[in-house]
């Protein structure tokens, strides 16, 4: 079946699978070559953790990559969250602001670029207890409330221009006060 046919809210956790011997690896690649030249991929049933579960078998680098998929009563119908979401016409300014902030901070993906936050937290905290330390809980700090969706735009535009101290800056006086105050609450 073409890759295109299975919607993105289905795929899960991906396996790597690679042939063990001589007759398998011949079989192997001929599988794995005849879908990679059709653009296809291939689907089938495997039994993880006491569970049978549907996988997309599709090529990947010298072998193939098995994708869990969720079963349909696992993925939800979108039309009960969007279904009050009103179709509004944005002011250009609020767009072009908005897709200049984009722009600015498009990059490209590197997954060695994501901390799971929680867990280095956790294990700092063990290891300071392991270490006899007493350890205090911490607050977490209050959100932010944005008020004007115009005036964040500009804001965040504001706080990139601050960074960059060589790009001309077109804010207001008052606004640059504004945001320097909202960066010193933690």
């Amino acid at each position: 079946m073409p890759r295109a046919e299975i919607d993105d809210r289905y795929p899960d956790s991906p396996y790597f699978i690679a042939p063990t011997d001589q007759v398998g690896r011949e079989a192997f690649a001929v599988i794995r070559d005849a879908i990679q030249d059709k653009g296809l991929v291939a689907l089938g049933r495997v039994v993880l953790s006491r569970r049978e579960h549907v996988v997309m078998l599709e090529p990947f680098e010298k072998g193939l990559l098995a994708t869990t998929l969720r079963y349909p009563y696992e993925v939800r119908d979108q039309a009960a969250y969007f279904a009050e979401i009103p179709e509004l016409k944005l002011p250009a300014e609020m767009r072009d602001l908005a897709a200049h902030i984009v722009d600015s901070k498009t990059i490209h993906f590197d997954p060695s670029q994501f901390v799971d936050h929680y867990e280095t937290a956790l294990v700092e905290l063990l290891r300071a207890k392991q270490a006899g330390q007493v350890v205090e809980s911490r607050e977490a700090p209050a959100p932010q409330r944005i008020t004007n969706l115009m005036d964040a735009l500009r804001a965040s535009i504001g706080a990139e221009a601050q960074k960059k101290p060589a790009a001309a800056s077109t804010r207001k006086r008052g606004t640059a006060k504004r945001q320097t105050r909202r960066e010193a609450v933690p």
